[in-house]
């Protein structure tokens, strides 16, 4: 089966002004799903950025009437809506996609071969700093000295009694 090509004049007027105004822009988005799964027979639409944007440029309260599409049903039964006059997306072919990947992998070799050689300079400094260290030098987080716990908080104000008796 060959792809199937067709251009609408979709009404979105009537659909849109049986919800609230808030909801407006996103019914007309409904509406032209429901009215290419319906005329296209298709299992599933997906709409363009320009039809998209088109529906949404004056807001969510106020999308337009009616609106032009060009839409491209495909072999699964998967349709791609996009405004008339809009600029078609050129598809790579498989072969540049593989050059592209047998690129990167080169760049992260080179990369990795640049860490592994800070990693071989810094062990030869950090080994020479480990041996200069003492054991006596370091301290255990923890093995400070605390005082007693049985020690009472200190007092920042005398209290009531006392004030009572100097008065």
């Amino acid at each position: 089966m060959a792809a199937l090509e067709r251009i609408y004049n979709i009404p979105l007027r009537r659909e849109f002004l049986k919800v609230p105004r808030y909801k407006r822009a996103k019914k007309a988005v409904s509406a032209v799903r429901s009215f290419l799964l319906r005329h296209m027979k298709a299992t599933r639409v997906v709409i363009g950025s320009y039809l998209n944007s088109k529906l949404w440029e004056r807001g969510i309260k106020n999308p337009p009437h009616h609106v032009k599409v060009n839409a491209v049903r495909d072999d699964k039964g998967v349709v791609i809506a996009e405004l008339v006059g809009a600029p078609k997306k050129v598809a790579e072919k498989p072969e540049q996609k593989k050059e592209k990947k047998a690129a990167k992998p080169a760049v992260h070799e080179e990369l990795k071969q640049d860490v592994e050689e800070l990693k071989e300079a810094l062990s030869g400094e950090l080994g020479k700093a480990e041996t200069e260290v003492k054991d006596s030098d370091v301290q255990v987080q923890g093995t400070e000295e605390k005082p007693p716990e049985d020690t009472p908080p200190k007092r920042l104000r005398e209290p009531k009694a006392e004030k009572a008796e100097s008065a």
